[in-house]
């Protein structure tokens, strides 16, 4: 995998740092950024059932309405 380099704050880091428990700058934006993309996966796929189920519902037959 290749990899890229970047500058931060060191304050943010070291906030990052105390946060994840870890002892490596790295280790501990890796692990912040691997969680960020992790919610954004699980969010969709409930999103997506959601949507499912909105379109069964959208396409089951209807009932006749008025008149």
């Amino acid at each position: 995998m290749a990899k890229v380099g970047i500058s931060l704050d060191a304050e943010l880091v070291v906030e990052v740092m105390v946060l994840s428990g870890t002892n490596s700058p790295q280790d501990a934006v890796e692990l912040v950024v691997r969680d960020y993309i992790a919610r954004g996966h699980r969010t969709e796929a409930r999103t997506e059932l959601t949507d499912e189920r909105l379109r069964e519902t959208d396409a089951a037959p209807q009932d006749p309405q008025g008149a």
